[in-house]
């Protein structure tokens, strides 16, 4: 039986991708999307994320000294990223004999297998395909528009996919200075608020934010994707603009939640 296991690791291992890491270089793999999850099967290899889509390996530095030990790596490298599952066979050579060994290698489709992650929702890549794709149609002017101290904002589109909401919004400049965004908050609120009144509302993260752009001199667009969410109707979600100065320039949005139920799809 102890035979059989043996010889069938064996096999698996050697239907794998083969890695050959020479003895004191660094070998990095390029994921298509955030890794989640790394395994790696030997004490005698290191590793670490240094970037969300990278992960970076080497030998021990032990294990370079120690030629025994380095001609008996022979490890499995475990990837987990959002959507997928892919292993890689490891093999150390301590003293590379004057050639040049491949240094990095992009985690190909062939390489994976899917994982169901229904329950988890959409990948940041799926996240960003249909956020992007909200950019190329018509903006609408009747979902929600405000003005202020020179600025105009714009609900451009409201759009749901599965358990998402996706928020596009614009603004534009009119004056001859530039905007500095501190943040864009979202909050459930009331609708309208007396002075007697306890204000109490709900502030909202989004799961994905298409742009990170620090300042605009004429226009801003992005998108934000959110996990789906309803609130009362005597309620409203207000997007706020606020300026990192100190006498900055706030600009308020209200959506309605009908908006919201009339929500396109993508």
């Amino acid at each position: 039986m102890a035979v059989f296991i043996f010889t069938a690791l064996s096999t698996y291992a050697q239907k794998l991708p083969l890695i050959t890491l020479p003895g004191s270089a660094t070998f990095h793999f390029l994921s298509p999307e955030p890794i989640q999850y790394v395994d790696i099967s030997s004490k005698a290899i290191v590793g670490d994320i240094p970037i969300h889509n990278v992960l970076r390996i080497k030998l021990v530095a032990d294990s370079i000294k120690s030629k025994g030990i380095a001609d008996s790596v022979d490890a499995i490298i475990t990837i987990a990223g959002e959507t997928f599952i892919a292993q890689y066979r490891v093999t150390a050579i301590p003293n590379p004999l004057n050639k040049e060994y491949p240094s990095q290698m992009e985690i190909l489709p062939e390489h994976t297998k899917p994982l169901d992650i229904q329950s988890q929702g959409f990948s940041q890549h799926q996240l960003k395909s249909y956020a992007t794709g909200l950019l190329f149609k018509k903006s609408e002017t009747n979902i929600a528009q405000s003005s202020a101290f020179g600025i105009k904002g714009n609900i451009n589109h409201i759009a749901a996919i599965g358990d998402y909401i996706f928020i596009d919004l614009s603004y534009t400049n009119n004056t001859n200075l530039k905007y500095d965004p501190d943040e864009i908050r979202f909050k459930v609120a009331d609708e309208k608020v007396t002075k007697a009144s306890t204000v109490q509302s709900i502030e909202l993260k989004p799961e994905f934010i298409l742009y990170t752009q620090h300042s605009f001199h004429k226009n801003y667009r992005n998108v934000f994707a959110f996990k789906k969410f309803s609130f009362p109707g005597h309620k409203v979600l207000k997007v706020e603009l606020s300026e990192k100065q100190i006498s900055g320039r706030v600009l308020p949005l209200k959506i309605k939640y009908k908006e919201l139920l009339d929500a396109d799809t993508l």
